[in-house]
């Protein structure tokens, strides 16, 4: 499946989840972030890796690192089996290799379909499921990879010392909307804008949150004073950040409104998308720097725009 084939209808809410077991469980993962899916080969150890990193292996020109998703999931060692499969991925402009038992399938679901787990099961913070989903009679388990790379390799996620090597920044207090769905990631951005000068920030767990705050304030004769620019992700359960989008630039009263997709699925696939949809800006995360000045950008240029 090279950089998934199915393409979906821009703004529906609907997600790709492909399934896959490991030790029988069910668990999923966006389409939109697989590359394709190989049969498991000879991995090259690398000294005083992560527990949870295989190493590396190179099936053409790219060099992949394998996580053995099994341990990291159980924190035991993994009895390795012919019939593994390693799902090579692309998010946060990184490739990895992830060692599963096997592939199962694609549904094609609402993101209504999908529920976040309450902190019993997600653990706040350190939970690595981000939504539970109901696909036919079964429930499968929407993994985290995003937070499963950044426990592995810290480096590759939100560094917030990117922004003290922009220089003095002062305070702004233009009032900035946030989609984001995960604790950790809501936790990040915010000391991250707030160390920019943004401090005027108000977070929604998914898009329909910020729909609905959107819809009670769109009427308003301040309503440039409650929200002067959107930033949204695109994995979300109940609504995603594409059919916000969507809704946000169809709307005459809100269109007007910067909007940036903050996504780590930022590929060439789906800038289509978001452009299509009415985005001012894509971004892959984590590169929260570039946000910092794309914000800056956006909202220099309304102010000159009146």
């Amino acid at each position: 499946m090279a950089e998934t084939e199915i393409l979906l209808e821009s703004g529906t809410n609907e997600i790709e989840i492909m399934e896959f077991t490991i030790y029988g469980e069910l668990y999923g993962i966006n389409v939109a972030k697989v590359r394709e899916i190989m049969m498991s080969d000879k991995v090259k150890p690398i000294p005083h890796a992560h527990a949870s990193v295989e190493g590396i292996f190179k099936p053409r020109d790219l060099l992949l690192t394998v996580i053995d998703l099994p341990n990291y999931l159980t924190g035991s060692k993994s009895d390795k089996q012919d019939k593994d499969l390693f799902i090579i991925t692309n998010f946060n402009k990184l490739h990895i290799a992830f060692r599963v038992h096997s592939v199962v399938g694609i549904s094609r679901i609402s993101w209504n379909d999908i529920q976040k787990p309450d902190d019993t099961i997600s653990r706040g913070d350190e939970g690595v499921a981000t939504g539970i989903a109901q696909c036919g009679g079964d429930l499968v388990t929407i993994l985290d990879f995003e937070k499963i790379v950044a426990d592995i390799a810290p480096e590759t996620g939100i560094q917030i010392d990117e922004i003290s090597k922009m220089g003095k920044r002062t305070s702004v207090n233009c009032p900035i909307l946030i989609a984001e769905d995960s604790i950790l990631l809501t936790k990040m951005i915010e000391a991250a804008l707030i160390k920019a000068g943004y401090e005027n920030l108000t977070f929604k767990n998914n898009g329909q949150e910020a729909w609905d705050y959107l819809s009670q304030i769109k009427d308003d004769s301040d309503l440039d004073d409650k929200v002067s620019l959107i930033i949204t992700d695109i994995e979300m359960p109940v609504m995603d950040g594409h059919r916000l989008t969507k809704l946000v630039k169809g709307n005459d009263k809100l269109k007007h409104i910067p909007l940036i997709i903050f996504s780590s699925m930022i590929n060439q696939e789906l800038m289509i998308k978001g452009k299509k949809l009415g985005a001012d800006e894509q971004l892959s995360k984590p590169e929260i720097r570039h946000l910092v000045e794309v914000i800056d950008h956006l909202l220099q240029r309304r102010k000159n725009n009146g």
